[in-house]
């Protein structure tokens, strides 16, 4: 997979997004696999949750890898370094695989999703969300856009257009899964005022050193753009909000499929 800038600077907003893990509304005692799983926030979460027999996490970077092991969830949890379109596991291995904010890294959606699909068994469950960025969801699209507009390049994921709720649904359908649902994932935050927004995103893993990049004077500009477009209340406190796009289907009982024309 690509460089995961949006990911990480997000994860902490992630892991704060609300209804998608009771959306799944997963039993206990299930196996699970979190592809792209980063630094294990959202490994971490679904431990606490979701009370599962294991979970296997997978991730192309090591470094990413390292941090995870250190969580709480490490007795539970299993990381290794691999690649969404080629998951290192057998076929029927898991009840639950979940792609939160990958998809759109991934050079070839179809074949992750369709690795997903085969590493999980039988009524199993295969799920993911993404910032929907062609829309407008990403946390920091206001932010962005600004820059850009400032004719600064703003690296783009490979495949922006997979967090789009239709070509997920495409992608969920190619792969063969049934009863597939989606929905839109809505999330705020709010700061006390624009030195804490400002502060905040310097600290954000992508933006953060994006920013440490600009010249003082290019900042001066950006700064003075994003207090006149960030609305705030009477009091100073800017709140925004985010969306996200949801998708789950679930892999069909193969042993229910009727035999072929002609055969016993």
């Amino acid at each position: 997979m690509a460089g995961r800038s949006h990911a990480e600077l997000s994860r902490k907003i992630a892991v704060r997004l609300p209804g998608f893990l009771d959306w799944l509304a997963p039993k206990p005692g299930l196996r699970w696999l979190d592809v792209g799983c980063g630094n294990g926030a959202f490994t971490e979460m679904l431990v606490d949750r979701c009370a599962p027999a294991t979970v296997q996490g997978i991730d192309p970077s090591e470094g990413q890898l390292a941090f995870a092991r250190t969580r709480p969830a490490s007795p539970v949890a299993q990381f290794r370094q691999g690649d969404a379109m080629a998951l290192p596991y057998p076929g029927d291995t898991f009840d639950v695989a979940v792609m939160p904010l990958v998809i759109f890294f991934v050079p070839d959606p179809a074949k992750g999703v369709a690795e997903m699909a085969r590493v999980v068994c039988p009524e199993g469950t295969v799920a993911a969300y993404a910032w929907d960025l062609v829309g407008g969801g990403f946390p920091y699209e206001t932010l962005q856009a600004q820059v850009r507009a400032m004719g600064i390049t703003v690296p783009e994921t490979p495949n922006p257009g997979a967090s789009r709720r239709e070509a997920m649904r495409d992608l969920w359908t190619g792969a063969g899964l049934v009863a597939i649902e989606t929905r839109e994932i809505t999330v705020q935050r709010t700061f006390a005022d624009f030195d804490d927004y400002w502060t905040t995103i310097f600290g954000s893993p992508s933006v953060g050193s994006k920013l440490a990049a600009m010249t003082s004077e290019e900042l001066a500009v950006l700064k003075e753009r994003m207090r006149a477009h960030l609305p705030a209340d009477a009091t100073g406190r800017i709140t925004y909000g985010a969306w996200a796009n949801a998708i789950k289907g679930r892999v069909p009982d193969q042993r229910r499929v009727a035999p072929p024309a002609g055969d016993a």
